[in-house]
């Protein structure tokens, strides 16, 4: 029987995830799990420190837990202002998983990487899937060392992990984490509520981005495929689309023409300037058969309606 349980479930792509595996498995075989007290949900809720090893392992003996989607971490931005405290979290929460999913011989893990892997020395467009690896955040460090550590548990000890490097992921469901790709919800909020936006980026800023239900159905099919079928484990390159502020602007304003952008760039700037502007998935698309379905208009046109009552 699957039992799934999920870590940092009340962030922007656990509460997403959350709906999907629901759906797919029944709300009784869905347990989640984050830091917040008293969560009302459909779901089973466990106030969870992923750094609390003993709680974690109770949870996974009591609620018979074969799967795990681990998505505790802090971000990017929010990673930077307080760097021990992102490695401990994200380094040391990974580790509790990892070795409790070998003692109790779980069946498969998923844990999220991330564009923050990537940094100088890197061919910008179009970035390879095996492309040199120095991330310029301690966020992006831990990403690379989960990765690393993937591989280390499936060769040692044949854990199954799996892992997307996401890139920014676009939804109207909740508001952002802090993350340096951010600007892209927080536009569709200010276009609407005030018609005017102030970029922390520079309008010239290529990133990849990815709409929420394509990440949704990249991170399933991706547990779905049969092992046999994958090179790679935890550290696949997926894209869809890449766009500058001013190019998703100019998309708003089809819809509110009034909407006005400026530009202040801040911090973000440069970590964003160490980030690809493309990425080659085409590892994701042989081995798993990976396909997006948003393009900029269809994401643009998906936002503004999702969130036109919302806001």
């Amino acid at each position: 029987m699957t039992k799934i349980l999920i870590t940092g479930a009340l962030g922007q792509i656990g509460t997403a995830l959350t709906t999907a595996l629901n759906n797919k498995y029944g709300v009784q075989n869905v347990i989640i799990s984050d830091i917040k007290e008293d969560f009302k949900s459909d779901n089973k809720y466990y106030k969870l420190n992923i750094l609390d090893k003993t709680e974690l392992e109770r949870i996974i003996i009591e609620e018979k837990i074969t799967i795990i989607y681990h998505l505790a971490a802090l971000l990017s931005a929010t990673g930077e202002k307080n760097p021990i405290l992102c490695w401990d979290i994200n380094m040391n929460g990974t580790l509790n998983i990892l070795d409790l999913s070998v003692k109790h011989k779980l069946f498969r893990i998923f844990m999220p990487s991330s564009i923050a892997v990537w940094g100088q020395g890197i061919n910008r467009d179009n970035t390879e899937q095996d492309s040199v690896l120095k991330p310029t955040t301690m966020y992006g460090v831990t990403k690379v060392a989960g990765e690393v550590l993937a591989n280390y548990y499936f060769d040692k000890y044949q854990l199954d992990i799996r892992g997307i490097r996401y890139p920014g992921i676009i939804s109207s469901e909740t508001l952002p984490g802090g993350g340096t790709t951010d600007y892209a919800v927080e536009i569709f909020y200010e276009a609407l509520k005030h018609k005017k936006y102030e970029c922390f980026l520079s309008e010239d800023t290529m990133l990849p981005m990815m709409y929420m239900e394509d990440c949704i159905k990249a991170t399933l099919d991706l547990m779905d495929a049969p092992v046999e079928n994958l090179v790679h484990h935890a550290d696949f390159n997926v894209a869809a689309i890449s766009f500058t502020p001013k190019t998703l602007a100019e998309e708003i304003k089809k819809h509110i023409p009034e909407f006005e952008i400026t530009y202040n760039p801040d911090y973000r700037q440069k970590i964003a300037d160490s980030w690809p502007k493309s990425i080659d998935d085409s590892s994701a698309r042989k081995e798993w058969n990976w396909n997006h379905s948003y393009d900029l208009a269809k994401l643009t046109a998906t936002m503004i309606n999702n969130l036109k009552n919302k806001v």
